[in-house]
């Protein structure tokens, strides 16, 4: 799964700078109205809520802004409607992608998304071509250098984990995303700081990539994580070793 650590790495430094400027909380406040909108507005119960209101918290969301998007959700105040919606399409040498979408304009945003698939060498699928290549997963990526290895795997297995691996530099534990929140609380009362921690889609095989290839594909890929109605983008790409050097990876 190294190709997906690798895009998930990259996804976390794209969050740091575009928290820096204020995109990012755009994508948070809508997480949280739709979490909020099908759940309810406490967090105890509703741990869709839970998750969204702890990613903008991490990238330093005020709680005002949290707690407008709340009230947005529940009803409260006025605003726009957004709808769920799974892009599901391919790119370069067939890599299945999906694009988990809030937007209050579906025919606008899927005009969008097919014109960044076609101009990146893909191309948007009919729905359910690709999702049941992937699994819903709770995702948490720990640098190698921080944790010890068996320390790590015992922890995070008793907190309800069900699979642990060492890929390259990181360790890669995945759950089932009722449990997530057992996991990410048992690393954090250990002080272990993840440097990805999400509820992901996780591919059942992937696709190995050249140089070029990957390129493209990350270049897509980023490409549709940039759209302001994209929550996230998921690929089942593998970037073999001797690619990530090249790439700078």
């Amino acid at each position: 799964m190294a190709g997906h650590s690798h895009w998930a790495g990259i996804k976390h430094k794209k969050a740091l700078i575009d928290a820096k400027r204020g995109k990012l909380w755009s994508k948070l406040s809508k997480a949280i109205i739709i979490a909020a909108k099908h759940g309810g507005g406490d967090p105890e119960s509703n741990l869709k809520l839970r998750y969204a209101i702890d990613a903008a918290r991490a990238v330093s969301m005020p709680k005002d802004n949290i707690q407008r998007a709340i009230k947005r959700g529940t009803g409260e105040s006025d605003g726009a409607n957004f709808e769920e919606i799974l892009y599901e399409g391919y790119g370069a040498a067939g890599v299945a992608i999906l694009c988990d979408v809030l937007t209050d304009n579906r025919n606008r945003t899927a005009g969008e998304v097919r014109k960044i698939f076609e101009v990146g060498g893909g191309k948007l699928g009919e729905s359910g071509c690709v999702a049941w290549m992937f699994d819903r997963k709770g995702l948490f990526v720990i640098p190698a250098d921080k944790v010890d290895e068996n320390a790590l795997m015992e922890l995070a297995l008793d907190a309800g984990a069900d699979d642990f691996k060492h890929v390259e530099a990181k360790f890669e534990v995945t759950c089932e995303p009722s449990a997530f929140q057992g996991v990410a609380d048992a690393l954090a009362a250990a002080g272990i700081e993840p440097e990805v921690k999400e509820i992901a889609r996780i591919p059942k095989n992937t696709v190995d990539l050249d140089t070029e290839t990957a390129r493209t594909v990350l270049k897509l890929v980023e490409k549709l994580d940039d759209h302001d109605d994209v929550q996230s983008v998921s690929a089942n790409f593998n970037i073999p070793e001797e690619a990530l050097v090249e790439l700078g990876g």
